[in-house]
């Protein structure tokens, strides 16, 4: 890509809750009138909306339609997967357009697929804290993850497509995104303003009426902000293409997406304050959730080093976390 030619990119996940936070930022990213955005969406309503007021092409489609999925990877100079992490014939389709791609034109395609830190969770229920850090830049680690891990399946086919040099692959891992995603897309109603760890918290404990936790709530997990987490993106869109050679891919592309830390019990128990303050309940401290809550409601440690070594600033930390809780509350109870 030259400074005076167009970027084809394709992105999947648009009406989603970080897809459309990325889409939104490529909208105003300072070199957006040289980019041809193509999308993938299911709701006709909104392709009308994403083409007639932000001039992206939407392509009506699913998941599902795998040669479709292709012809628009092989078209595509740049790919933004945010739509699934755990479905495999998906990504194998993305993967061989780009592949046929590299055939065919002869460029190395870039891809920005979207994983997340349940790859490294343990079995600890609540029970206790990890000891174990992880690291972004530490590549033997990464490698060393269980191939049964959580995404690990995606994730390894996205490395094969950088190893063997069809393109050049770059995976995120979005730890626990809080915050109602606030943007032009949102606004229109084409993307999912909401994230899903916290607001699956808060419905249980307004459904029990009371603020629970998973046992003890000891487990550490990290946490980022929509707005940080999709700067994240656009960060390492701007490395990949004006500093290539400085930017990790393959095997050095696992970028952690976190700014902060938090227990189980704290993150409970800023839901009690919230549910206090309301006035839905009197009690601010958390119980446990039962077994039968688990099955009703819900059928690691992590440094990040490259996403802040190719100039990514996280603005919010694990105190907005909690000051995200009370809104989301709110917003539950509206539904």
């Amino acid at each position: 890509m030259t400074e005076s030619s167009r970027t084809a990119i394709f992105l999947t996940g648009a009406t989603g809750y970080i897809g459309g936070a990325v889409l939104a930022r490529l909208l105003n990213h300072p070199k957006a009138k040289a980019f041809d955005i193509t999308v993938l969406v299911r709701n006709a309503d909104k392709a009308k909306i994403l083409e007639s007021k932000f001039g992206v092409e939407a392509v009506l489609g699913t998941r599902q339609e795998y040669d479709k999925i292709h012809d628009l990877a092989m078209q595509s100079q740049v790919v933004f997967q945010l739509a699934e992490s755990d479905d495999v014939p998906f990504a194998k389709a993305l993967l061989s357009g780009m592949k046929d791609r590299h055939a065919k034109v002869g460029d190395v395609p870039i891809l920005i697929h979207t994983s997340g830190t349940g790859l490294l969770k343990d079995d600890a229920r609540g029970e206790y804290a990890t000891s174990t850090i992880y690291s972004d830049v530490n590549v033997e680690q990464m490698k060393a993850i269980p191939d049964t891990a959580f995404h690990r399946n995606v994730d390894l086919l996205v490395m094969d497509a950088d190893t063997q040099g069809y393109a050049r692959s770059h995976i995120i891992l979005p730890s626990t995104v809080y915050g109602i995603a606030s943007n032009a897309l949102v606004d229109a109603g084409v993307s999912n303003p909401y994230s899903m760890q916290v607001p699956q918290l808060v419905r249980a404990s307004l459904d029990r009426k009371w603020a629970g936790v998973v046992g003890k709530g000891k487990a550490f997990w990290p946490d980022v902000h929509i707005d940080d987490v999709a700067d994240l993106y656009i960060v390492l869109f701007d490395s990949i293409v004006n500093n290539p050679d400085q930017t990790g891919h393959g095997w050095e592309g696992f970028y952690f997406g976190e700014n902060g830390e938090h227990t189980w019990y704290q993150l409970s128990k800023a839901v009690g304050e919230a549910l206090v303050s309301l006035g839905i309940t009197t009690e601010a401290e958390s119980t446990t959730f039962t077994v039968e809550e688990l099955v009703k409601y819900w059928g690691s440690e992590h440094w990040v080093d490259r996403g802040t070594a190719i100039g990514w600033k996280p603005r919010y930390t694990s105190e907005d976390l909690f000051k995200s809780v009370l809104p989301e509350v709110k917003a539950n109870l509206n539904k």
